[in-house]
């Protein structure tokens, strides 16, 4: 189900919503939903319900103002140390858009983020909300490893690495807290719709977040 061609913040409440109809009230045959963007992927059992009917049906509650109601985001507060072995584009970054370095940390800090989706890695989060004068594109190529909880930017997107892994992202700082533990009771930190700001901290918080953020009770708590 597509709810538009760009990616914009009323078309994701309404792929939040129909998902959240789907599972409080389930769709015969449906086994999963799956959130984007823009449109909401749908793996359904042919045998227990035909195509046809099932389009009927999600055409019917997406005409439905009853059925956009997604559960209301949370607010957190991420803690981010911009320097270091993970700000590995920072500097660089600067200088492209011809700022000095704590106008570029200035400018992310003052960002107000929304979780678009989860995806790509576990629990890996896409975040909407950058200030335009930060969209940078990403590196053509990329690095084959990069840490969890580093912060980067690609093109207009924010994003919290949530694995280590490649990626073609520019990482500007990273953050203690761990998006993905599958030690926790809940693995995943963030859900869609979630919003983040971020707060500015030095190495020692850093290192003393890092022991806290590790421990497998450690549960994330929304600042309103």
């Amino acid at each position: 189900m597509e709810f538009a061609d760009t990616v914009n913040e009323t078309a994701n409440l309404k792929v939040l919503a129909l998902s959240a109809s789907i599972s409080s009230n389930p769709i015969v045959g449906v086994r999963e939903t799956i959130p984007t963007y823009r449109s909401l992927t749908l793996i359904y059992d042919a045998r227990l319900v035909r195509g046809s009917v099932l389009a009927e049906e999600l055409m019917r509650r997406a005409r439905s103002d009853a059925s956009y109601e997604p559960p209301p985001g949370r607010r957190f507060e991420f803690p981010v140390f911009y320097g270091g072995e993970h700000a590995t584009d920072l500097e660089e970054l600067a200088a492209i858009k011809n700022l000095s370095v704590d106008e570029v940390i200035g400018l992310h800090l003052a960002g107000e983020y929304r979780v678009y989706l989860i995806g790509f890695a576990p629990g890996f989060a896409y975040l909407g909300g950058l200030p335009e004068i930060l969209h940078t594109p990403r590196l053509a190529t990329p690095r084959q490893r990069i840490e969890a909880g580093a912060i980067g930017i690609g093109g207009r997107q924010s994003s919290i690495n949530s694995v280590p892994g490649p990626s073609g992202w520019r990482f500007i700082g990273r953050t203690p807290y761990l998006l993905f533990n599958p030690l926790r009771a809940r693995p995943f930190l963030l859900r869609a719709g979630d919003r983040i700001r971020f707060r500015r901290i030095d190495a020692d918080e850093a290192a003393h977040l890092d022991e806290r953020a590790g421990q497998s009770d450690f549960e994330l708590v929304g600042t309103v």
